[in-house]
């Protein structure tokens, strides 16, 4: 743990538990270290074994306000160029191992070698332990395809600083400047910040994709201050799964499968293996390698984390497999739908007894063409031997289910248990986003589920198309009228969304207060107008010539003042009731 004190103007780092003047605390992470004369002290990951001891000394001016840090190896360097950070924000000098900056409550500080920027020392405080920083839990993280991962990230600012934007990047070329997240459509719907405006700065992704593969960053403002991007952030790497095979020996007619990855995932702990024989589950093993007789017909895939891989062949390459399209689908209630699938078996045998089926039992299953629920609405059809195509029309939400197909070859049945494609069936609902204090409503055209085809959306106003948008949000301006929305899909222009009726006094409540007021106004105009010219048509006097008399009356601590001018006015609006 690291403490200050100071004595005689001159403020020095020390290490609780030494008091002989020299600094021996480093973060025991390794062997680049940031120290400073006065105030900071840090330390980085590094390949060296040995650690180094720093002297440290105050500065010899008192009286300006700087401190000089100095980014220190365990190791010796040569020639070594030195990178630095403040806030963040790499700086183009210096480019040595010191550096001398001035006193701030807000400045963090950093450093690293270059090409070694990934190994950069810890961020440290230049003044007191509230300036700005960001900490990713990982620098690395591997994680697979189509799965849910985390990037943790804890980030710090003074306390009575207030965040006014925070946003995670993509980094493309080292030199080019980040990509903000939320204008990348790849993005939507799959990544969620689960940080706060305190110290959280967590991203979420979903249904990971190899091409998510990429270098992540975290930044965020304050009204002060702002962290920048150019600081190393969490790089993340998307692996499938993959079953290799390795021979046997000449005499040993075996080979071993391997469950792998293309990297280590980050999070290993207790997982299972799970082994498909031609697509019917094992029982054993549950480990990620399985060593297996060689036989032409067999068939071997693996998964992990419900995730799985693609089927290989023990020998040769035409054993038994079936491979879907997509392992998800989402379409449109009311809407057809086509599941389809690629089989292979031994070039010398048939393929019989084809059958769809998302329903079984202890290994037996239900054609879909014999199941009630399905009469008149399904259809196999083929383009090929090798493979087959299921069709659902007339969609239902009840349709949702996982689809599988079964096939039987030289008396070997493919199992029943290996993962399908799973449907999810949707409607479609307009939601409104209420109006802004500009008028502005937001429509958005929304699923429970993305829609698997490119989705081209088309919206109707009181019935009729809006020839202009086709995004599934729609802006709407200031309106003085109620209007009906629904939105549809691209080649489902039958399938419609419930009519949404925007109303124009629930939506633009500020209306009718305004006009109101304008109507109240004008009556007081009118009515100050009459009663003068009354006045003066009476005889009396007007504000020009009548002395006004101040009126004062205390109630409990309270004065009310009112002039006679106000009170024959008031007798006037009084006079008038009558005849109103």
């Amino acid at each position: 743990m690291v403490s200050w004190s100071s004595e005689k103007n001159s403020t020095f780092c020390h290490n609780e538990g030494y008091n002989n003047g020299l600094e021996n605390s480093r973060k025991s992470v390794g062997g680049f270290s940031l120290v400073c004369d006065r105030y900071v002290l840090a330390s980085m990951a590094t390949r060296c074994s040995q650690k180094s001891q720093v002297v440290m000394s105050p500065n010899a001016d008192k009286d300006v306000q700087y401190v000089t840090l100095t980014c220190l190896s365990n190791c010796s360097l040569t020639n070594a160029t030195y990178i630095w950070y403040r806030n963040g924000q790499r700086l183009v000098e210096p480019t040595s191992r010191q550096h001398s900056v001035i006193i701030h409550y807000t400045s963090s500080y950093s450093c690293s070698v270059n090409d070694l920027e990934d190994l950069h020392s810890p961020t440290v405080c230049v003044l007191g332990r509230n300036c700005l920083d960001v900490t990713y839990a990982h620098q690395s993280i591997c994680a697979l395809k189509g799965s849910t991962v985390d990037l943790p990230c804890k980030y710090r600012h003074l306390n009575n600083d207030i965040v006014s934007d925070s946003n995670w990047y993509i980094q493309g070329e080292r030199d080019e400047a980040p990509t903000n997240l939320s204008s990348l459509p790849e993005y939507s719907g799959r990544v969620k910040y689960l940080g706060d405006n305190m110290s959280d700065c967590t991203l979420r992704f979903t249904d990971l994709r190899e091409t998510d593969s990429a270098e992540y960053k975290f930044r965020f403002k304050t009204q002060f201050a702002e962290w920048r991007y150019s600081f190393p952030g969490t790089n993340l790497t998307v692996t499938d799964l993959q079953v290799k095979v390795t021979p046997g020996t000449r005499w040993n007619q075996t080979r071993t499968l391997t469950c792998s990855t293309s990297c280590n995932l980050t999070d290993n702990s207790n997982l299972t293996y799970v082994w498909y024989k031609n697509g019917q589950r094992l029982d054993e093993p549950v480990s990620r390698q399985h060593s297996v007789k060689e036989y032409y017909t067999v068939s071997y895939s693996c998964s992990l984390l419900n995730l799985r891989s693609a089927v290989v062949c023990v020998v040769g390459q035409s054993c038994m497999n079936v491979s879907y399209t997509h392992q998800s689908v989402c379409a449109l209630k009311g809407s057809t739908v086509n599941i389809s699938c690629t089989f292979r078996h031994l070039k010398n045998h048939n393929a019989t007894e084809e059958t769809w089926f998302n329903k079984w039992d202890s290994g037996v299953i239900k054609d879909l063409i014999q199941d009630p629920e399905y009469a008149g609405r399904v259809d196999y059809h083929r383009t090929t031997d090798k493979d087959s195509t299921l069709t659902v029309t007339d969609l239902r939400e009840s349709d949702s289910a996982e689809y599988k197909f079964r096939f039987t070859s030289n008396k070997v049945t493919w199992g029943y248990s290996f993962p399908g494609t799973t449907l999810t069936v949707t409607d479609l609902q307009v939601k409104v986003t209420p109006a802004t204090k500009e008028g502005n409503v937001t429509l958005t055209c929304s699923t429970s589920c993305p829609l698997t085809d490119d989705t081209t959306y088309i919206w109707h106003q009181n019935g009729q198309g809006v020839t202009n948008e086709h995004n599934n949000v729609l802006h709407l301006g200031l309106t003085t009228e109620d209007v009906g929305y629904s939105c549809a899909v691209k080649g489902h222009e039958d399938i419609r969304s419930q009519t949404i009726t925007v109303r124009y006094e629930a939506v633009f409540p500020w209306v009718p207060v305004v006009t109101v007021g304008a109507v109240l106004t004008v009556a007081v105009l009118l009515v100050t107008i009459y009663c003068t010219l009354r006045r003066r048509s009476s005889g009396g006097s007007d504000a020009k010539t009548d002395p006004q008399v101040i009126i004062s009356v205390t109630m409990m601590t309270t004065t009310f003042s009112v002039s006679t001018h106000f009170l024959s006015y008031l007798y006037c609006f009084l006079s008038l009731q009558p005849s109103l």
